[in-house]
């Protein structure tokens, strides 16, 4: 359930499952957030952004348009998702960019992922089905199903119930 002071900070463009679990100074639009979720304290949720049911985001997360996170995921605290290979402030006459001069795109996390605190996510990966992201992370391609990450930029330490590669 939603506190009234919560419910203020919340836009009504965000549409929420059931049970959703929001704590104070969350920041979302646009965005859809599935049952049963929960949302930890200063979570950025942008415009186009999907998360699936019975997830977990973690505090200081940040979760950009492009992002779709399936059920049953955890994204650890302190997660950043990033959504433009090649950002810049102004074009090149000088002026500023708008959302007409990049090109947005997309990340998906798969079901039962579980990212671990302080991980960048690049733009244009998959992270597989129950794959396993090692806190403080970068990944710059694709986890495939049920492999452990780590590292930067972030390699396959094993497949679960394997032993290490």
């Amino acid at each position: 359930m939603i506190s009234k002071e919560t419910e203020r900070q919340v836009l009504k463009d965000v549409l929420l499952g059931r049970d959703v679990k929001i704590y104070s100074f969350v920041n979302a639009y646009g965005c859809t957030v599935g049952d049963f979720s929960r949302i930890g304290t200063f979570v950025e949720i942008q415009k186009g952004a999907s998360i699936g049911k019975n997830c977990k985001i973690s505090s200081h997360t940040f979760i950009c348009q492009g992002v779709t996170i399936s059920d049953n995921v955890f994204v650890g605290h302190n997660v950043t998702f990033i959504n433009d290979k090649f950002p810049r402030a102004t074009n090149e006459d000088g002026s500023q960019q708008s959302e007409e001069d990049w090109e947005c795109i997309e990340t998906f996390v798969g079901e039962g992922a579980s990212i671990g605190s302080s991980a960048t996510i690049l733009c244009g990966v998959k992270i597989g089905k129950k794959a396993i992201v090692g806190a403080g992370s970068i990944v710059t391609k694709d986890v495939p199903d049920e492999a452990v990450v780590a590292g930067n930029p972030a390699r396959i330490i094993k497949y679960l119930n394997q032993q290490l590669v």
